[in-house]
């Protein structure tokens, strides 16, 4: 007997609205397209099947920053894209998640391209009632091949994206809800490509794709100034990038610590409620066998219902205590996740750290303000560390480098009574 697999979805954006793929395991030609909602709110769509969800987010909802670094070093890919995010002026809010991610789009012996992208904060409605398993971008799903600008429309708007040997190189939504796409359009796509040009990524599309399931539709309006090939498709079945992203949303994160906080509780009620139950059961065949001991056991049976409360205040004991006895609010604990944080070979060092479950005051020094800002940047996006709020002011400079104070603070509605 063959084993039942567990079923794969895919909630992606469409023309009108929200699609779901359901995917067999046979790559592109195992995607089936079920229906489509014509909904804009993932949180808006009635039900959703049961099984592995993966969402990709449309275009809109994501910044997308290429860059060029003089590096080949992949242990340093993170910081760097992290750096450059930061020095655009785009910075993310720690409690919200996980809501950066870089991408590579091309290595050499010299230089490497990278795509920071930054995920916009879901608004209500945005994501799913029902927490997808990961997530990704709807433009990285597009299995396109070679050096070529794609162009298709979500939720009723053209957004297009450049690809790199067949991989993701940036990608931008537009407001063009036009019918047929136009001059306008076209030169949107030529700014990006100049812009792009002026920070070192020289891309060079040899062909232009236009995904419609409209096969008669006019793109005569794109021939100018881009003069590229125009190529008129069909939108293909969307394809999982090998790797998917690190995106993560709040919501999901907390959604899934509350479910395994549930579940774990689930694991102990049962636990206390089987026992019990084993106690009544043996009890009931004393009864079934000697009617004289009948009293005595149901006596017996009486006695044993007040566990149920003992246990409840068991738990909730062990609630007020968590601070003072749970390995993730033990300040050691704090401590090392702090100084996982620290620039490797930068001088940086913590000459006093006042730490406590709830808050955290760091003063230390730097000779270089480059390790300062790193440091500051590895807080704020440290997911062991989320819990805080962190301010951290610009430092000061002193004879021996670059002093700095920084503290934490859980703030009082994410502290557990």
């Amino acid at each position: 007997m063959s084993k039942k697999t567990t079923e794969q979805y895919l909630l992606m954006p469409g023309e009108s609205g929200w699609e779901l793929w359901a995917n067999n395991g046979d790559g592109e030609k195992g995607q089936v397209r079920q229906f489509e909602t014509g909904l804009s709110k993932a949180g808006e769509i009635p039900s959703l099947p049961n099984g592995d969800l993966t969402m990709l987010f449309p275009v809109r909802s994501v910044t997308a920053t290429p860059l060029q670094v003089s590096s080949d070093d992949e242990a340093l890919f993170e910081d760097l894209a992290a750096m450059h995010v930061e020095r655009l002026g785009l910075r993310t809010d720690p409690m919200a998640g996980q809501l950066t991610d870089f991408f590579v789009i091309s290595k050499s012996a010299e230089t490497t391209s990278l795509l920071p992208v930054m995920l916009r904060v879901p608004a209500e409605g945005d994501l799913p009632a029902r927490g997808p398993r990961a997530f990704d971008l709807s433009a990285r799903a597009m299995p396109v091949t070679g050096d070529v600008v794609a162009l298709w429309k979500e939720f009723g708007r053209w957004v297009f994206a450049i690809y790199q040997n067949g991989v993701l190189a940036y990608c931008q939504a537009t407001a063009d809800d036009s019918a047929s796409p136009g001059v306008l359009l076209s030169r949107e796509i030529g700014f990006a490509l100049i812009q792009l040009s002026m920070q070192g990524l020289n891309l060079q599309p040899a062909r232009l794709l236009v995904f419609s399931p409209d096969q008669e539709l006019d793109v005569s309006g794109l021939r100018e100034p881009l003069r590229l090939p125009i190529e008129l498709r069909a939108k293909p079945a969307p394809v999982l990038p090998a790797q998917l992203s690190k995106l993560l949303p709040a919501d999901v994160r907390a959604a899934r610590r509350e479910a395994t906080r549930r579940r774990n509780m689930t694991i102990g009620v049962a636990a206390v409620a089987t026992a019990y139950l084993g106690l009544i059961g043996w009890l009931g065949y004393g009864m079934w066998k000697d009617s004289a001991e009948t009293k005595r056991l149901l006596a017996a049976a009486k006695a044993a219902a007040p566990e149920g409360e003992t246990y409840a205040l068991y738990v909730a004991k062990w609630d007020e205590l968590s601070h003072a006895i749970e390995l993730q609010h033990n300040p050691v604990d704090i401590l090392n996740r702090i100084a996982s944080c620290i620039p490797p070979n930068s001088g940086l060092r913590l000459r006093s750290a006042d730490i406590s479950a709830l808050s955290v005051k760091l003063i230390g020094e730097a000779p270089q303000l480059q390790a300062v800002n790193t440091f500051s940047l590895k807080l704020g996006n440290h997911n062991e560390l989320a819990t805080f709020e962190w301010q951290t002011p610009e430092p000061n400079q002193s004879t021996r480098g670059w002093e700095f104070v920084f503290s934490g603070e859980v703030p009082s509605g994410d502290i557990q009574p």
